[in-house]
C-alpha cells in the first residue's frame, strides 16, 4: 500500500508542475486573467483538477509566481559554481531576471488589484530574489569585477525598469540594454 501513495504522490506532483508550467506559459501569452480552461487545455488536465489544486485564481497566480522566482533564486549559486567568474554569472543570472520580469504580462495589474491573496507578491519577490543577488554582487566585489558600491536592489530596480516594454521598445530594446547596463557597471583590468 505504501508503494501506491507514493505512486499517486508523484502523480499528483507532476499533474501540479504541468498546471504550473501550463498558466505560465498562458500568464506570458493572454496575461494573468487567462481563462482557466486554456490552461487546462494547455495542461491535458480537466478545470476542476485546476481548481482542486488552486480554489482561486489568486491561488493559481500565486504559486506560478512563487515557482518562477524559486527557481531563479536557486540560479543564483549554480551560476557561480558554473561560470568562469563572478561577471559571468551575474550577466547570466541578468538574463534569467530579465526572462523572469518579461514573463510577468498583465501581473502588475493583478497586484494593483486589491486582491489580497495577491498582495504578498511583491514582498516574496524582494525577500527572495535580494539575497540572491547579492551573493552574485559580493562574489563580483570579492573578485574586483565591480564596485562594492552596487547594490541588488538597486541593481534590480534598473534592471526592472529597463524591462518595461511598449510599442516601440520590446524584450530585444530590454535585454541589449541590461547588458550595457552591466557592462557600464564592471570595473576592467587596470
Amino acid at each position: 500500500m505504501p508503494e501506491l501513495v507514493g505512486v499517486r504522490q508523484a502523480q499528483a506532483r507532476r499533474t501540479r508542475d504541468a498546471v504550473l508550467a501550463a498558466a505560465a506559459a498562458v500568464f506570458v501569452d493572454q496575461g494573468v486573467q487567462a481563462p482557466v480552461r486554456d490552461i487546462a487545455e494547455r495542461a491535458g488536465v480537466g478545470v476542476g483538477t485546476i481548481y482542486r489544486n488552486f480554489p482561486t485564481r489568486a491561488d493559481l497566480v500565486t504559486a506560478v509566481y512563487r515557482h518562477q522566482v524559486d527557481t531563479c533564486a536557486a540560479l543564483a549559486p549554480r551560476l557561480l559554481e558554473e561560470s568562469a567568474s563572478p561577471f559571468t554569472a551575474l550577466t547570466r543570472w541578468a538574463d534569467a531576471f530579465v526572462e523572469f520580469l518579461a514573463t510577468k504580462h498583465g501581473l502588475g495589474a493583478a497586484l494593483g488589484s486589491g486582491d489580497p491573496g495577491l498582495e504578498n507578491l511583491h514582498a516574496l519577490m524582494l525577500d527572495t530574489l535580494v539575497p540572491a543577488c547579492a551573493t552574485l554582487l559580493d562574489a563580483c566585489a570579492a573578485a574586483g569585477e565591480l564596485g562594492p558600491d552596487i547594490t541588488a536592489y538597486t541593481l534590480m530596480r534598473a534592471i526592472g525598469n529597463l524591462c518595461i516594454t511598449g510599442p516601440d521598445y520590446d524584450r530585444a530594446d530590454a535585454e541589449h540594454m541590461v547588458a550595457t547596463l552591466l557592462a557600464g557597471c564592471r570595473r576592467r583590468a587596470r
